[in-house]
């Protein structure tokens, strides 16, 4: 009934309890999961969960805040995504949030890996997942910049995860074809700007996810996350637009669908 579009199963908090992870997403109906790769190191264990279980999927790539860890190139991205089960490019994008003493010009490493993670997206014809924190201007641009380089391909597609930013941003993204998705920090006292922007999302271009072992959703707020919550995030969802929770849990199962398309065609082949 429900998917979990970003989780990160492989860390410790959640690796070590996989089992019981699992059986809480059986009992909420959360059928499937989406594994996010944040670096190369990683990679391996994050693949091995995905080809380990039928219902979870994974991605490659390098985020944005990770530094001191092996870059990836076009081509490493590129063959790495082809392998059975890696159905987008990502975690990507651009994050300024804790420059430090740092400038936003000293961030260029991000930019370029960024550009990277892009060429690689429109040669495998992969979505990209995308994190963008104090950095929505430069995204959509390098977006812009990169993707009006897939000359008669496919142009470049994919989500804007943990969606925080503006409304705005939210149909610059939208414009570009690009989908957008909640996490629990929808469901926050706090958040009635983000309420209102997933207010504004058309239902069929929206996503759900829990960015667990991260972000656990009222009421569980502070604790370790995990895919079963992701229903939560769709009842918030229930509460602010017109379609019931059954019409969103399968409208953004469906989505995921669309997007990662190599999902669904993994499914048809089983």
């Amino acid at each position: 009934m429900y998917t979990d579009s970003h989780c990160h199963l492989n860390s410790a908090e959640l690796k070590e309890n996989l089992p019981a992870v699992m059986q809480a997403m059986k009992a909420a109906q959360v059928e499937r999961a989406l594994c996010i790769c944040t670096t190369l190191e990683e990679f391996h264990s994050v693949h091995q969960l995905a080809l380990e279980h039928a219902n979870f999927w994974c991605t490659v790539g390098v985020h944005p805040d990770n530094e001191g860890v092996q870059e990836a190139s076009t081509q490493v991205l590129v063959e790495l995504a082809s392998l059975d089960k890696v159905v987008g490019i990502g975690e990507t994008g651009l994050d300024y949030f804790q420059l430090g003493e740092r400038s936003v010009a000293d961030m260029q490493w991000q930019r370029d890996r960024f550009r990277v993670h892009i060429r690689a997206a429109l040669i495998s014809d992969k979505p990209l997942v995308i994190h963008t924190r104090n950095a929505s201007k430069d995204t959509l641009a390098i977006l812009k910049e990169e993707g009006g380089k897939a000359s008669e391909r496919q142009p470049v597609r994919g989500v804007f995860h943990c969606f925080t930013e503006t409304k705005d941003v939210a149909r610059e993204a939208l414009d570009l074809g690009f989908y957008i998705s909640f996490s629990g920090i929808l469901t926050f006292k706090t958040a009635d700007d983000i309420r209102e922007v997933a207010k504004f999302v058309p239902i069929d271009r929206l996503l759900i996810e829990t960015d667990s072992p991260y972000l656990a959703p009222m009421p569980y707020r502070g604790k370790t996350n995990n895919p079963s919550y992701v229903p939560l995030i769709a009842k918030q969802l229930s509460l602010i637009r017109p379609e019931s929770l059954e019409a969103i849990a399968h409208a953004t199962s469906q989505n995921f669908d669309q997007l990662f398309t190599d999902v669904k065609t993994s499914l048809e082949t089983v």
